[in-house]
């Protein structure tokens, strides 16, 4: 093969990889721009009843997002689960109610495994050259570049009630997003804003005060998993930001103005359900 050759072959190659780059990128603005149907509206209002709290100029940023999100993830149902319409919108209006009004993407998410209930799965524990292998229960998992996996019916049940603070969902995309950074420690890349000082004096403390409030067994709007570690702190916190605002923002203000500015969102300000 002559040189000239090889050098059109290599423009050639440049060029169709180009081409597929821009074209991926114009479909992707398209669904972004793209509203749901009436019914899948209609399942988003029923399944996540959240999203009917959201402010009119987000609503349809929102519907955009999950068109996106549905065309760039796959759902693969465990355990004989059949994966419906209803739980694809569910998980993807969940999900994207975290990303609504930022830049953040979920660019390296492209699977989500779904189990009808808890499921089990392997943890290694290191302590010096003896590692240990024991199996626990979870509801959720999140990998890092994916994939996420959920169990159904706690997905399903923390999206239907949006006051507790606890949402599966909510948590295992926190670390989605943590992980954007390139190391999930509970510290995601930061709104443009931002300072990570302030980050940092916001949940340093905030953090060492919650491992005290759960090692003396007291309760507080941050579930006491929280106290796992920096990271599960993070996803915690941004379980009781969507559900729990204006609790969050009396107990811990803090936190609630950094969540704020990270997501571009004051849920203590949404109306009730419409």
């Amino acid at each position: 093969m002559t040189p000239m050759l090889l050098l059109m072959l290599l423009i050639a190659a440049g060029g169709a990889l180009g081409y597929r780059f821009w074209s991926r990128r114009r479909v992707r603005k398209t669904l972004f721009e793209t509203p749901l149907s009436e019914s899948e509206r209609a399942i988003v209002a029923e399944e996540v009843p959240l999203t009917r709290k959201l402010p009119a100029t987000l609503r349809d940023r929102l519907e955009g997002k999950i068109n996106a999100f549905l065309d760039q993830v796959d759902f693969v149902g465990c355990n004989g689960l059949e994966v419906t319409e209803e739980m694809r919108l569910s998980i993807a209006a969940q999900a994207c109610l975290l990303v609504v009004n930022s830049d953040t993407w979920y660019k390296h998410l492209t699977t989500i495994l779904l189990y009808p209930g808890a499921f089990k799965s392997r943890q290694a524990q290191h302590n010096g050259y003896v590692v240990t292998e024991r199996e626990i229960v979870r509801t959720g998992e999140s990998w890092s570049r994916g994939p996420v996996v959920l169990s159904w019916a706690h997905s399903q049940q923390g999206a239907l009630d949006d006051h507790d603070g606890h949402n599966v969902v909510f948590h295992e995309f926190a670390h989605q997003i943590d992980d954007l950074s390139g190391h999930t420690d509970g510290v995601p890349i930061l709104d443009p804003e931002q300072k990570f000082a302030d980050w940092a004096r916001a949940f340093g403390p905030a953090y060492e005060a919650h491992v005290q409030q759960v090692q003396m067994g007291r309760r507080t709007v941050l579930d006491a998993y929280g106290a796992e570690g920096p990271e599960e702190f993070f996803a915690v916190a941004v379980e009781a930001f969507f559900e729990r605002p204006a609790e969050l923002k009396r107990e811990v203000p803090a936190i609630y103005a950094q969540l704020a500015a990270l997501f571009r969102l004051e849920p203590v300000t949404w109306d009730a359900p419409r």
